[in-house]
């Protein structure tokens, strides 16, 4: 029987004893290599994703992961929970304690938990939500996250909705004494407030609670973006719109991380993940808004829903009766150090650079 070989030598006969002094050295020589080089493990993250399939949160939240994951070229992947873990109310304590690793909030889900956030939820902000969006993340990085009301989670991206406006079943409203006594449902935050001193009865429900509620007459009305228009189908309930140039009230929005599974990412991954979020993260959620309005509009022109354009009348009247709100706000921020009013001034200015651009 012969022996192939590579070459015309001959055969060399090795002893066992060498043989495995060799083997041994091959063996060392690869443990140190390998403790030489990292290992290239799969970082997953675990996402709570609690809004409907639809609607902009949600489909921000798979646009985020697959963008994460081209840019890690697959190093860092997502896993959105088929199923959420946490409510809305439950998500910022689910994230800092490490439950999930990222997931979005509504802070004024929270009462009394975020009063800086409220910064750009007072009538009149702006008409796009891209371009609060954007204003609200560039002065919360200068301004506001100081304020270290987001301790024990990281910051991905503040934002808004469009602005919110009104919906009801029992009357065209033209005036603001046209909703004295109307029971409107609320959402949280400030608009809760401005009902008030504006004489709503205020109605503190969830979304999903909406239809139902206008349905059955329990509510007159809804203070609600427009972006919920079609996803709450209002279009079968509803039977009058009123919009306010720059609206009755805004909502804050955060997107968080759990800081410990955020480092755990490697460096090198986490400087391609950067730039998707902060202010990038913060336009693209604000177009996906104001799409989701668009299409709102569409659907109540659709329904025949009469759609009335509040006056200069109704804006001042708005701005005069709830300027108490901002007042207060002031006072509220500068016991967390904050100067209120700086705040305030530098969203309009931030808005009006936005715009510019």
């Amino acid at each position: 029987m012969s022996v192939l070989k590579s070459d015309k030598s001959p055969i060399q006969k090795t002893s066992p004893a060498r043989h495995g002094a060799r083997a041994l050295g091959a063996f060392t020589l690869f443990g140190m290599l390998a403790a030489a080089t990292p290992a290239s493990a799969q970082v997953t993250l675990n996402v709570n994703s609690w809004a409907g399939p639809t609607y902009p949160l949600a489909t921000q939240t798979v646009e985020l992961c697959e963008s994460i994951n081209t840019a890690t070229e697959g190093r860092v992947v997502c896993n959105i929970l088929p199923k959420a873990v946490a409510s809305p109310t439950q998500t910022f304590d689910a994230v800092a304690s490490g439950i999930v690793d990222i997931g979005y909030i509504v802070h004024g889900y929270t009462a009394g938990r975020f009063v800086l956030t409220k910064a750009v939820e007072f009538p009149l902000f702006g008409d796009t939500a891209e371009t609060m969006s954007v204003a609200y993340q560039r002065v919360f990085d200068k301004m506001l996250a100081a304020g270290n009301e987001h301790e024990g989670v990281k910051v991905l991206a503040v934002h808004t909705h469009g602005p919110g406006q009104m919906f009801n079943i029992r009357k065209e409203i033209k005036t603001l004494a046209d909703l004295n006594g109307l029971k409107m449902r609320v959402g949280g935050g400030v608009i809760n407030d401005v009902s008030q001193v504006i004489g709503v009865v205020p109605l503190l429900k969830p979304a999903t609670e909406v239809y139902e509620m206008l349905s059955s007459g329990v509510a007159d009305g809804v203070f609600f973006a427009k972006d919920g228009v079609v996803p709450y189908n209002l279009p079968e309930v509803v039977k009058f719109a009123t919009f306010v140039p720059g609206g009755m009230y805004n909502i804050s929005f955060g997107w968080l991380a759990n800081p410990e599974k955020w480092e755990s990412i490697p460096e090198a991954d986490r400087a391609l993940i950067e730039p998707l979020i902060g202010e990038n993260l913060a336009r693209a959620i604000g177009k996906k808004f104001d799409e989701a309005d668009q299409v709102a509009i569409a659907a109540l022109e659709k329904a025949n829903i009469p759609m009335t354009t509040a006056d200069e009348a109704f804006v001042s009247e708005l701005a005069s009766t709830t300027e108490s709100l901002r007042s207060d706000w002031i006072a509220e921020a500068s016991k967390l150090g904050v100067d209120g009013a700086a705040v305030l001034q530098a969203l309009q200015d931030a808005m009006k650079e936005v715009e510019a651009e």
